[in-house]
């Protein structure tokens, strides 16, 4: 077998928002995969073996096999999904809506998901030694704090970005998140979300964005893609 016809490999961890973000697309289009689970806590980590960074030098999944190359970054995977498989469209031909899209994604993406990721401030913690060498004082304090409360970090970062993705979406959203056709900026609301139950922020503020999250939830392509249904789901955590 080529490989190009050879069947898709996705690297994934159950939890990771960017690799249910993936797992949502090629549920989406129908693209049927093999899944090899890369356990971000077990053993240290296991992204950081020898093995895995070969496939991914920095270190994070999710990563794709697909027509006989490997992808790394979720969004960078979904954008080459869409371009070589565009049924279902998850970018509206529209250029505008295209935009507005691209816009709420990146919005979570970017601006909300790798604030709230409480390993750096695991790592703040672990490397605060070293930290006082490099940093100036009031830099370093301020790290340490973020170590010592990274749940209230979390929870802060999340509820900041919510606050202004909720004025966005009360002007781009009709039943998703751009007018009334899943998109990628879908794909990367509801992995959000979860993350936001995780860390207990309060939904009540976010009507829009719980509005269509619900929504979201009730596709086939969201629930078979969801962390407490993937291979690697501990026992305690499956639906």
């Amino acid at each position: 077998m080529s490989a190009v016809a050879a069947k898709p490999i996705l690297y994934s961890y159950f939890r990771s928002s960017c690799s249910w973000r993936v797992r949502i697309a090629l549920a989406l289009k129908g693209i049927s995969y093999d899944l090899v689970p890369v356990n971000l806590v077990k053993d240290g980590g296991q992204q950081f073996s020898t093995e895995f960074k070969a496939l991914n030098p920095m270190k994070q999944v999710p990563v794709l096999k697909i027509d006989g190359i490997t992808l790394s970054q979720s969004l960078a995977i979904i954008h080459y999904l869409e371009e070589t498989r565009p049924n279902p469209r998850l970018l509206p031909q529209d250029p505008k809506k295209r935009a507005q899209v691209r816009m709420v994604a990146d919005h979570i993406a970017s601006g909300i998901q790798p604030l709230q990721m409480t390993q750096w401030a695991r790592s703040i913690q672990q490397h605060s030694s070293n930290l006082e060498v490099a940093l100036p004082l009031q830099n370093l304090g301020i790290l340490k704090q973020i170590g010592e409360r990274k749940m209230e970090w979390a929870q802060n970062c999340i509820a900041s970005g919510f606050q202004a993705l909720e004025q966005i979406l009360q002007h781009t959203a009709g039943r998703y998140c751009v007018g009334d056709e899943v998109s990628m900026a879908d794909l990367c609301l509801v992995p959000q979300v979860a993350n936001a139950e995780r860390f207990k922020v309060d939904m009540g503020p976010y009507p829009t964005i719980t509005r269509i999250n619900k929504a979201l939830l009730e596709l086939e392509a969201f629930k078979v893609s969801h962390p407490c249904r993937q291979p690697d789901t501990p026992a305690e955590l499956r639906a």
